[in-house]
């Protein structure tokens, strides 16, 4: 059992004691959690939402299959060319080597896979893919079976809701604790091993497929705790994100897996978008078809395209997220094409970590989206985010264990909360949507940089006011990381560099110096 502390000396913060901390709970969170728990650590769970981007997950988990014409080697290759030339090949091939055993593990959890005849998974093919991998549940909602599963098994654990971990405690040397925001107040964790699980930043974007807690959390608490992030430049926008003139900030997306059944991209005018663009047409990578649109879009001023799936057999039992959605928006996609446009999706880049999640700092750890294991490079292949969760979270949870179990107790220090620059998010996200989106430029990261730089600081005293903070930080490690970047290369497109540059195959890494974000190092894979 997690341990209360005694009040000390009339302090306003409510404490307590733990081994591990784990913040965050999507697929790596609770992945990471179950697996310290079952090392014999007491472990709390930090829930600052019961959203998660893991639970709108439509395609699958991508996994080479035993006894198929899969391999590893395919399965490498294929991340490694949608890469950019930035994935760490012995990370990536780490990863999916141990991607079967992950999802079996999964399976025992009580996640249930679909099957074809005779009992076997069925197996679908995204895009990027030279192989039918994708093992998927409830047809087009996978997300969904992976989240029910795994918090049906965590139900056992210590988990706090309404919890925001609001800022990193540590000394010189390791990690100690986590500052918490919470119905009861604020409060101390004491703990010597802490797990950043907390997800992706799409809401810096006013369109996304991200829930509204997706606020760059992690990238914002590593970044004041000191720590490097990569790769921030790297935002897989989703080619086809369902377009409403009237649409909120979360919308729905459109899984590429129709397109692996057939469905075709066309504009306005019924002219095929991909056509010319990429030897895999329709199921090319998804910064390809995502720049392919938005041009498409440019030259004819259409606000969406089209995805025609009229033809693909059984849509409504097949894929019943996708119709549900587009029901509900008032399209009936057996009798008329899917409005689609791009959206903000997936954060390539993240916390620098190593394959078992360890950053620089001791103690500390990240998984999941909120983490650069080199897996990803400049663009993500289809189906390898709740991968890289279920691997990465589950290595993340036992090391962490083991390095909670031979640390002596630590006392974090208890300190004011900071005080950061911060911009309404909806200011902030016009910011972003405007001059850093799709294709960005040098005019306008600057017009970015110049924005976020004027912010004014603040203390945070509630979750809102601590997300705005969080975004504002990210946002400029994003457009200092972007600025840098003078090419195009996976999901980043510069439209003043329109081609790759060689001397920039690395992946720059960005610090806070002085309360400003800087490009530092290289990271050369």
């Amino acid at each position: 059992m997690n341990r209360p502390l005694a009040a000390c000396g009339g302090s306003r913060f409510w404490q307590l004691r733990t081994d591990v901390v784990v913040i965050g709970t999507g697929v790596a969170g609770l992945t990471a959690a179950l697996a310290a728990h079952r090392q014999g650590r007491r472990v709390l769970v930090l829930s600052k939402t019961a959203d998660t981007s893991t639970a709108y997950a439509q395609g699958g988990i991508a996994v080479v299959m035993p006894r198929t014409d899969d391999s590893v080697d395919a399965h490498v290759g294929d991340t490694l060319a949608a890469g950019g030339g930035l994935c760490d090949p012995d990370a990536v091939r780490s990863i999916v080597a141990d991607g079967h055993r992950a999802v079996r593990t999964l399976v025992a959890d009580g996640a249930r896979f679909d099957e074809k005849r005779g009992g076997s998974w069925a197996l679908g093919r995204e895009g990027g893919h030279t192989r039918r991998r994708i093992v998927h549940a409830g047809g087009d909602a996978t997300g969904a079976e992976v989240q029910r599963a795994l918090t049906t098994a965590a139900a056992q654990l210590d988990i706090r809701t309404e919890h925001v971990a609001v800022a990193l405690l540590r000394d010189d040397d390791a990690i100690t604790g986590v500052s918490v925001l919470s119905p009861q107040g604020p409060g101390i964790i004491h703990a010597p091993a802490v797990i950043l699980a907390s997800g992706g930043l799409g809401q810096l974007y006013t369109a996304t497929t991200n829930p509204e807690g997706a606020t760059g959390d992690g990238i914002a608490l590593a970044l004041w705790a000191g720590l490097p992030v990569a790769d921030l430049e790297f935002i897989q926008f989703h080619p086809t994100m369902l377009y409403s003139a009237n649409g909120g900030r979360r919308r729905p997306l459109i899984t590429e897996a129709l397109r692996g059944e057939g469905a075709v991209l066309v504009d306005a005018r019924g002219e095929p978008v991909m056509a010319g663009v990429h030897p895999m047409g329709d199921l090319a990578p998804r910064d390809v078809v995502a720049a392919a649109i938005d041009a498409r879009l440019r030259d004819t001023g259409a606000e969406c395209v089209y995805l025609d799936a009229r033809h693909v057999d059984r849509i409504a039992q097949r894929f019943p997220t996708v119709t549900a959605a587009c029901h509900t928006a008032g399209i009936d996609p057996t009798r008329r094409p899917i409005p689609v446009v791009p959206g903000a999706h997936y954060s390539c880049g993240g916390v620098v970590t190593d394959v078992f999640g360890r950053t620089e700092l001791a103690g500390l750890y990240a998984a999941g989206e909120v983490a650069r294991t080199g897996m990803h490079g400049a663009n993500r292949l289809a189906s390898n985010s709740l991968l890289e969760g279920l691997v990465v979270g589950g290595r993340a949870g036992v090391t962490a264990a083991d390095f909670a179990a031979g640390s002596p107790a630590r006392t974090a220090q208890i300190s004011d909360d900071a005080v950061v620059p911060t911009l309404k998010r909806p200011a902030l996200q016009q910011a972003m949507t405007r001059w850093a989106s799709v294709v960005r430029d040098a005019d306008g990261l600057r017009a970015l940089r110049n924005t976020v730089e004027s912010a004014a600081s603040a203390r945070a005293r509630t979750r809102g006011q601590f997300e705005d903070g969080a975004l504002t930080t990210t946002a400029a490690a994003l457009a200092a990381a972007a600025t840098a970047r003078t090419e195009s290369r996976g999901a980043h497109h510069r439209g003043d560099h329109p081609d790759a540059d060689d001397a920039l195959e690395h992946s720059a890494t960005v610090r806070l110096v002085d309360g400003r974000a800087l490009v530092e190092t290289v990271v050369v894979c």
